[in-house]
């Protein structure tokens, strides 16, 4: 038993260690969010699915609202590290547990395993553990993954993602916070792509390893007869375009889009089925407050909306209603649009405005700068309501089922990280 007290202690928005407490209490809130279907099935009944990047951003809600709302079972993949003697557990791995609690107590048969989802030794995990757990059937995969680098099974080769622009460099207006939390607005500039830097980003951030679990599952016979997948995506504004739908980090999006339309047809023609990209909106996620402009354009776009400005769990509800047939999807060419709240004219106008007269000294009131840092501090369980920072809390806190998975498993849960 190791009981600390956490302070939290950052460099810019990376923060050194995570709070267990607080990682727990901004599960059990979104799960508060989420409203349960009246008619959610259990037992036998509750869908088995597949989740792949469980443990964070939108992923994490895709968990969450497909636990509550939809009544999956099934399995959720995620990399995580566990608490060493210097540094507590990532967020994720307290969200993971905090996670498989609430799933118990609501009945459902989820499990969770820690490693590296684009090896073939967790695919083959999974595809065992669906058949001795779950009935060797697959209704529902969701896959939302975000890593900075792949190995390719196939040959071993190692592609790493960049965030570049493509064609020239690209300078932009960027939101950084100085050590006393001060915030400053600063120009930004980020050099073309170069070499084979599109291409290393594709093989990390496309389609690839969402067909390759897809083929390796299919092999297996463990698709439902009318399966449904969805890939999780971002469009965004024309102020982050360039940095990001235009440029490497675009191109690997639109390779994933390409890959939804052919397992679209395959899978119809196979099991009925089909395969959608899902354009999600605006998240203050550890993942895109590594974007150059993002976490401007996150904050300038709280702060022409408010409160109307939809949670990713709201979202992803809104997702699960539509991949088991409670309502119907908002379909634009084979995507799934939950981003039509962010992208309204009105609203990109609004953001627009405030943009062009963000500085140092304006920035205060344009954006939602008091939401957005409580946002980011929260994705490692800090500013979290109702929970005493003064108190010493266990950092040592264990994988969930940790034995049961282990012994369901064809490899170790705890492989190699993305």
């Amino acid at each position: 038993m190791t009981q600390r007290t956490i302070a939290p202690r950052s460099r810019g928005f990376l923060f050194l260690d995570s709070h267990p407490a607080g990682c727990e209490r901004v599960v059990e809130d979104m799960w508060s969010s989420v409203a349960e279907a009246p008619d959610a099935p259990t037992g036998e009944d509750r869908p088995v699915a597949l989740v792949i990047g469980s443990s964070a951003g939108y992923g994490l809600a895709a968990t969450v609202a497909g636990l509550k709302r939809a009544g999956i079972r099934g399995i959720a993949v995620c990399f995580e590290k566990g608490p060493t003697e210097r540094r507590t557990a990532t967020a994720g791995w307290y969200r993971t547990a905090a996670t498989a609690r609430l799933a118990r107590a609501a009945g459902s048969d989820m499990v969770f395993l820690n490693g590296d989802a684009f090896g073939d030794a967790m695919k083959d995990q999974v595809a065992d553990l669906l058949v001795r757990r779950f009935g060797g059937r697959l209704d529902h995969l969701v896959y939302s993954v975000a890593a900075p680098r792949r190995t390719d099974p196939d040959t071993g080769t190692t592609f790493a993602s960049v965030l570049k622009p493509i064609g020239a460099p690209h300078r932009t207006k960027t939101l950084v916070f100085d050590a006393d939390g001060a915030p400053e607005i600063r120009d930004v500039e980020t050099a073309p792509a170069e070499g084979d830097d599109v291409e290393q980003t594709v093989a990390v951030m496309g389609g690839a390893d969402w067909e390759r679990w897809i083929e390796r599952l299919a092999g297996r016979g463990l698709l439902a007869d009318g399966f449904s997948t969805v890939a999780l995506s971002y469009i965004g504004s024309a102020l982050t375009a360039a940095i990001y739908r235009q440029g490497t980090i675009g191109a690997a999006k639109a390779h994933l889009e390409a890959t939804a339309r052919r397992l679209d047809e395959r899978l119809g023609t196979s099991v009925g089925g089909r395969a959608l990209t899902s354009v999600n909106g605006a998240a203050v996620t550890q993942s895109s407050t590594a974007i150059p402009g993002i976490a401007l354009y996150v904050g300038l776009l709280r702060g022409v909306l408010g409160d109307r400005l939809v949670p990713p769990a709201a979202q992803l509800s809104e997702l699960w209603d539509g991949l088991t047939g409670a309502t119907g999807l908002r379909l634009d060419e084979g995507r799934v649009r939950l981003d039509t709240w962010e992208l309204d004219d009105a609203v990109q106008a609004a953001v627009a405005e405030r943009w062009d007269k963000a500085t140092t000294g304006t920035i205060a009131g344009l954006a939602d700068l008091g939401w957005f840092s409580a946002e980011v501090r929260r994705l490692y369980g800090f500013d979290v309501h109702g929970v005493d920072y003064e108190r010493p809390v266990e950092t040592d806190v264990e994988w969930p089922d940790t034995a049961v998975s282990q012994a369901d498993a064809h490899t170790p849960a705890h492989v190699i990280a993305t």
